[in-house]
């Protein structure tokens, strides 16, 4: 319930539907395939691992005037040194920040983008454009549902708000999709889960390090071992 006056007293049921929509974040719509939102869209500038990239975000996404924190810090502490030969993932991948970046330094591979949110999706596809950013293939999956193959890596800043079922369907699922020695690298907030993720990680693979602690993010990565 959205702590603002009213709201928090009554609940958003009480108001109608324009109203309602005033009281709710743009973040709250974000994990849905068609956010019902205006479009507002901005451009704006920022560097990533080194690159500096142009984005266009919108109404209905994730983190619309900034690339969050916690994908910085989840892009400057993925691992890629050892990774074994393939594609990566980047799993629920907004706007694109995380995989187009990935895909900058990483040219010699194939970074499939996936998303459940249209917005998300043909903003994605704008972005690469824009950055001429080739090595990528955007589209539409909830979940793995449309995720075909095995990976390097899979990558992801879970939609927390979208509840735990579907954070945890995002560590689950990455497991039949990784090659042997292919890594999930998964960043949350501790008061966000970021606890729970790690035993649940450990648990499915039996493993699982913290790489880093910045500011209540955790970037937690875990390895697939034994055969593909």
């Amino acid at each position: 319930m959205i702590k603002n006056g009213f709201a928090t007293k009554y609940g958003l049921s009480a108001f109608n539907p324009v109203l309602r929509r005033l009281f709710m974040t743009n973040d709250q719509f974000y994990y849905s395939e068609h956010p019902d939102v205006t479009s507002d869209p901005i451009t704006w500038e920022y560097t990533l691992l080194g690159h500096n990239f142009v984005f266009t975000s919108d109404n209905g996404v994730f983190s619309k005037h900034r690339v969050d924190y916690g994908s910085r810090v989840l892009l400057e502490n993925f691992r890629t040194s050892q990774l074994p030969a393939g594609k990566i993932l980047d799993m629920g991948t907004g706007y694109g920040p995380i995989g187009l970046a990935i895909a900058k330094i990483l040219p010699e591979r194939t970074i499939d983008m996936v998303d459940v949110n249209e917005i998300a999706l043909a903003l994605a596809k704008k972005n690469a454009v824009a950055n001429r950013v080739k090595n990528v293939s955007i589209f539409s999956s909830n979940v793995y549902e449309a995720v075909e193959g095995n990976y390097a890596a899979v990558v992801t800043n879970p939609p927390v708000r979208a509840g735990k079922k579907v954070v945890d369907a995002m560590i689950t699922g990455a497991l039949p999709h990784l090659v042997a020695g292919g890594t999930l690298t998964v960043v949350l907030q501790k008061k966000q889960g970021a606890p729970s993720a790690k035993k649940l990680m450990t648990q499915l693979f039996g493993n699982c390090q913290i790489l880093k602690r910045d500011k209540g993010y955790y970037i937690l990565e875990s390895t697939k071992t034994g055969a593909a």
